[in-house]
């Protein structure tokens, strides 16, 4: 089930997958991907500095990630212009929910954060 949210002409979209190869259950690992797009919809150029996640697992375990860019990139985006990468996090349980936001900056130094809805990690077929 993937997420979409526009902050300030920012669309942020995320379309998330389990990772069978790098999980292993039966040791409480449960890997998923997730790819992002991250689409200026808006008028006027950002850069992505830097990002936050809250990643929740089924036990309300909550885990922050912060750090600057994404994928070792601060990507500047254009009007019309779109940047997508892939990362994957780490649950214990077999499904849990990411949320975030990017910190995000325009050319007159003024910032704005770009929200991440929230999208479920989910094993298949773990939900009926």
């Amino acid at each position: 089930m993937s997420s979409t949210a526009t902050t300030d002409g920012i669309r942020v979209t995320v379309k998330p997958a389990f990772w069978p190869e790098r999980s292993a259950p039966e040791s409480g690992q449960f890997a998923f991907m997730y790819t992002v797009e991250i689409a200026n919809e808006g008028t006027a150029p950002a850069q992505l500095k830097s990002r936050h996640w809250v990643i929740t697992d089924a036990t309300g375990k909550v885990e922050e990630v912060k750090g600057d860019g994404v994928v070792g990139r601060q990507p500047s985006l254009g009007p019309g212009e779109r940047f997508e990468y892939t990362s994957w996090a780490m649950l214990r349980t077999p499904f849990g929910t990411m949320r975030g936001t990017y910190d995000m900056v325009r050319p007159d130094g003024s910032r704005f954060e770009a929200r991440i809805a929230e999208f479920a990690l989910t094993l298949p077929n773990s939900l009926h």
